[in-house]
């Protein structure tokens, strides 16, 4: 990390204030050469002109000094907040690399806080995931994270298994010697106690996930049964083509849109039925596909119409869904005679709607669900990555519980050990000194 690394760190964009930041060594050192000057004052906040290589004025700004290690990176950082527009920014980036910055790769301020112990795995999520929050819940959840809330609960899950995993050490050192079996039976209580909360934990976040990227809508039905108008009607603009001609519809159309305080991806599907039609039937496919990544499913049925076989084959759908799927069941063309037998939908609760005139109702129940996904602020994992690996760590950890019970030790620790180390890859890095230090700490070895 001896290359000092510069990039802007506000959107691209008209606006009052870009902002510059360079990081590294010589940052301090390239700061005098573009302000002409030899000294700036930790944390104080100078009004200075900026000049490029050629000694022309760039821009008057504001530079602030942050001294190593009190800084976001841990290493000496300058910002310089110039006038908005592109232009100024980039030629203050131009004359930073003549002077023999570079450019910062993606992440890179972050990564660098990381490995200089400002800031843990969890924290640099909650960084990336707050700048592309889509909803206000969300931003409460990241901001927690950033608090150390996430980073606790992960080392307070590794520390219990450290402390067994040195207790198993020191045990298969001394196999000779009875083992208590209360010592067997507490590690047990423990390891359900803590499989119990990854579990937990795990459930939740599928659940939630959607607040954290954006939750995925999908609205499914029969051809013609008012997909497209909705998507429309939702949108306000004429995004899907609208016929009578059923499967008019013949691939998925994603579209985002903001219901209350949350950002969503619309997606409107290729009615589902039995067909022949080869392009209808890749349609089809990828409706499927969108069912079984999407956070919520709006099922639509055309009150104006008998239930039918394709309706049957909708209603299949939607009572075969996964739990961490939401739904809502939406009962279009209301405004028109009833023909459509309602009774087979009884176990859902019923939208009535009309896609071309009245869709409010939908939309409330919509930001009704949404609310109640992240109406509460509990902890939750942000990312997959996150959710993969304590999902990986509970798997070792129930792995471990069979040979501990068949006081196979030797298998029973290398399971816990692998949990430990795939947990230790959301926070910090597993190191093999920190068993040692536990054995060591809280064992009388004598020896």
């Amino acid at each position: 990390m001896a290359d000092t690394i510069v990039a802007i760190a506000t959107a691209t964009g008209l606006s009052s204030i870009s902002i510059v930041r360079v990081s590294g060594e010589m940052a301090l050192e390239l700061a005098y050469k573009l302000t002409q000057r030899n000294t700036l004052t930790p944390r104080f906040a100078l009004l200075s002109s900026l000049y490029n290589y050629g000694n022309q004025l760039i821009d008057e700004a504001i530079v602030l000094y942050f001294q190593n290690p009190k800084s976001f990176t841990g290493e000496d950082i300058v910002e310089f907040q110039c006038h908005g527009g592109i232009i100024v920014a980039q030629e203050i980036v131009e004359t930073l690399l003549k002077h023999g910055a570079r450019l910062a790769l993606a992440g890179e301020f972050s990564k660098r806080a990381f490995l200089n112990g400002k800031i843990d795995l969890t924290k640099a999520e909650a960084i990336s995931k707050l700048i592309e929050a889509k909803s206000i819940n969300a931003t409460k959840i990241l901001a927690r994270q950033l608090k150390g809330e996430l980073k606790d609960f992960i080392d307070d899950a590794r520390e219990s298994l450290i402390k067994i995993q040195a207790y198993s050490e020191v045990m298969i050192d001394y196999a000779e010697e009875d083992i208590p079996d209360n010592v067997l039976d507490n590690i047990h209580v423990q390891l359900q106690e803590i499989i119990k909360k990854i579990t937990h934990i795990v459930s939740i976040s599928l659940r939630r996930k959607g607040l954290i990227e954006g939750f995925r809508v999908a609205i499914v039905g029969k051809p013609n049964v008012g997909k497209s108008s909705l998507l429309n009607a939702m949108l306000n603009f004429e995004r899907a083509i609208v016929s009578d001609i059923a499967g008019t519809t013949r691939d998925t159309i994603e579209e985002e849109f903001r219901v209350g305080t949350h950002i969503i991806r619309l997606i409107d599907t290729a009615g589902i039925r039995q067909c022949s039609d080869r392009i209808e039937k890749i349609g089809i496919e990828r409706s499927l596909n969108s069912i079984e990544g999407a956070d919520v499913i709006i099922a639509m049925f055309d009150n104006s119409k008998p239930f039918d076989d394709e309706d049957e084959e909708i209603l299949n759908l939607i009572s075969n869904l996964s739990d961490d799927k939401h739904l809502l069941v939406a009962i279009n063309k209301s405004d028109l005679n009833t023909k459509l037998d309602k009774e087979r939908l009884d176990k859902f609760h019923q939208i009535k709607i009309s896609a071309k005139d009245e869709i409010e109702p939908l939309i409330k129940s919509l930001e009704t669900l949404m609310d109640s996904i992240g109406g509460d602020e509990e902890l939750m994992l942000i990312s997959s990555r996150q959710i993969e690996a304590v999902s990986m760590a509970k798997n070792e950890i129930v792995n471990a519980l069979l040979p501990l019970s068949n006081l196979e030790l030797e298998f029973f620790s290398y399971h816990i050990l692998s949990a430990i180390k795939t947990l230790s890859s959301i926070s910090k890095p597993y190191d093999n000194e920190e068993i040692l230090d536990k054995m060591f700490s809280e064992f009388c070895l004598g020896k």
